[in-house]
């Protein structure tokens, strides 16, 4: 009889596993949430926040709030959104980085938008850290019905510090504007009145701070290349950069950086990131 308990408790053990255990919180510059555990993101270099450019204001805004929230003082949720490759992302992962660097306490979270309905198990692990942190999520959209994930979201922006400490802020990237998409057929669908339209449209409102990133004109998309290619002692053809762009139709930071990659692969050198 002891050996055949001891046969079905191991089986059980087996079938659920311990947790994984939660690493320290402390100890890493960024992590990242897969729905079930946070796990340390090895290598967080971002970009040095000195190269963002044609976005002085974005960024500028953005690393004030987050040097608050590394200080302990009142903070906003920020929503970046913007034209792809305009340089959102990069503005977030900078500003964690050049806070750190300054020494302040302060990690970052990153969590893909298919996890948003694990975010109360995410909180009760965020709540026991002991500086502040960025919760961070790229390319966030709802598509067709507003959904659940989109009501975890809310329920986030609306608890507070009762829902996940008043040392976490949100910080999320959106091609649009108001995050969900819209659609002529709002107006006259009988099944969708108008109230509920505004409460679609109103989950972007709960950001405290609210930051649009636009499609550049050709000279600032120049200048972008040309402070890239400067970090690297690389000569720019403006023409050659401009050329780069109309093939891949389309002008933005993301662009830069890759015309900049094809000119320092052409001369045989390494870049740092």
């Amino acid at each position: 009889m002891d050996d055949a308990l001891a046969r079905i408790a191991a089986a059980l053990e087996r079938l659920a596993p311990n947790a994984a255990a939660t690493p320290d919180l402390e100890a890493h510059p960024a992590y990242r949430w897969d729905g079930k555990m946070l796990v340390p993101i090895e290598g967080f270099e971002p970009i040095d926040y000195a190269l963002l450019t044609g976005i002085d204001a974005q960024k500028e805004a953005c690393l004030e709030n987050t040097r608050r929230l590394a200080r302990g003082h009142a903070a906003h949720d920020i929503l970046l959104w913007g034209a792809r490759g305009t340089g959102k992302s990069a503005t977030v992962a900078a500003c964690v980085g050049q806070v750190q660097k300054e020494g302040l306490p302060l990690a970052m979270v990153e969590i893909a938008t298919d996890d948003l309905r694990s975010l109360a198990t995410l909180f009760s692990l965020l709540r026991a850290a002991h500086r502040p942190i960025v919760l961070y999520i790229d390319d966030l959209g709802f598509d067709g019905d507003f959904g659940a994930d989109a009501r975890a979201l809310r329920s986030l922006l609306q608890g507070g510090a009762s829902a996940r400490g008043s040392h976490v802020r949100l910080y999320a990237t959106s091609n649009r504007r108001h995050i969900v998409p819209r659609s002529m057929g709002e107006q006259d669908d009988p099944i969708n009145p108008r109230d509920v339209v505004d409460d679609r449209m109103a989950l972007s409102d709960r950001f405290g701070l609210s930051l649009g990133f636009h499609a550049l004109d050709q000279d600032a998309y120049v200048a972008i290349v040309r402070r890239y290619a400067a970090r690297y002692d690389l000569d720019v053809d403006p023409l050659a950069a401009i050329q780069w762009a109309t093939q891949r139709g389309s002008r933005s930071g993301r662009v830069a950086w890759q015309y900049v990659v094809e000119l320092a692969g052409r001369a045989g050198i390494t870049l740092d990131r």
